[in-house]
């Protein structure tokens, strides 16, 4: 427009009053008016009051009041003067081109403004896409459930904690702690390796040498015990019964074998509960078979037997020897 001889139609009273200002103010009152009036109500910025008419009357009243500025100088303006007002007056399209987004030549900020826009697609389309998954699953019973047990979960695990750490300080103020071995000596550095945590391996020993033992290793240590028991009771229970038994015997002894059946199903649970907790999976056990363990409980009896038999067959035979060895002696001295 200034190079064509475009003419605005406001004068230089209306002007002032477009840009908000009075006549004497100085050129950078003049810049920062027309760069607000120019956020205000340029088409392309986002602002609520956006007007096209409004923002070319506001360019022209700020064409005239630079004219107006210039024209009340003194002295002509100098080469240095020109060019400061050929760099600003032209802020405004530095500020609305590109959403004002980026700094440096024009090229530099649309490579700048280009991969804002990508970043903002994407997060726009993240957004959808959580937004439709949330209300997917927003009335879903099976989350509300999993958020249920995991804040019991958390809730269980602080009150634990915090049970602990109150034992542990009735404990002190007791002065349990007192007589400790070791008190008031550096803890020893049992391994050099890197990869383990020298407090975990510390503790870890410490609970060792006073005699803690992990859960698992408890429960096998318990299953073996009790299973030891239950074979022993039941060729004990077996062995007090005759051989054949009679009518009122055998009814006895399947009550023993339904007993012994269900000693073998409470026994099979703790199995099962050493196999969840136990670190190793080839330290898991099978479960116990009552047929199998009742078959293994008659032989066991029948070789218990065959043993009694064998060695009160050997008892009988020695004492007719000694009965009948004085008349062997005797026959001998006859023939002698």
């Amino acid at each position: 427009r200034m190079l064509s001889g475009y003419k605005p139609k406001n004068d230089v009273k209306d002007s002032y009053k477009i840009l908000e200002l009075e006549e004497g103010c100085s050129l950078d009152d003049v810049r920062n008016s027309y760069c607000n009036l120019a956020k205000k109500y340029h088409p392309d910025s986002s602002s609520g009051m956006a007007d096209s008419r409004a923002f070319i009357r506001v360019e022209e009243a700020y064409r005239v009041v630079l004219g107006d500025l210039t024209a009340k100088q003194k002295s002509e303006p100098g080469e240095e003067e020109e060019d400061q007002f050929k760099s600003k007056s032209l802020q405004h399209r530095h500020y609305l081109s590109f959403e004002g987004v980026g700094i440096g030549t024009p090229s530099q900020r649309e490579k700048q403004y280009m991969q804002f826009r990508v970043d903002r697609a994407t997060e726009q389309v993240l957004e959808y896409r959580q937004q439709r998954l949330e209300s997917r699953y927003a009335g879903s019973d099976l989350s509300r459930a999993q958020d249920v047990r995991q804040s019991k979960k958390v809730k269980i695990t602080q009150a634990v904690e915090r049970l602990v750490e109150d034992l542990i300080q009735e404990s002190m103020a007791k002065g349990d702690f007192d007589n400790l071995r070791g008190k008031g000596k550096p803890l020893q550095k049992f391994s050099d390796s890197p990869h383990i945590d020298p407090m975990t391996h510390n503790l870890n020993r410490i609970l060792i040498d006073n005699g803690y033992q992990p859960e698992w290793i408890l429960l096998q240590k318990e299953i073996r015990e009790t299973i030891e028991r239950l074979r022993k009771s039941i060729v004990a229970s077996r062995r007090k019964l005759g051989e054949p038994m009679t009518l009122p015997e055998q009814k006895q002894w399947g009550r023993i074998c339904e007993q012994f059946a269900e000693d073998i199903r409470k026994l099979n649970k703790r199995v099962d509960n050493f196999n969840l907790v136990v670190p190793i999976l080839s330290r898991q056990m099978v479960h116990f078979s009552t047929d199998k363990e009742i078959l293994r409980a008659r032989k066991s009896y029948e070789a218990v037997v065959e043993k009694v038999s064998g060695s009160g067959t050997k008892e009988d035979e020695g004492e007719e020897g000694k009965r009948f060895g004085w008349k062997s002696s005797l026959l001998k001295w006859f023939r002698l």
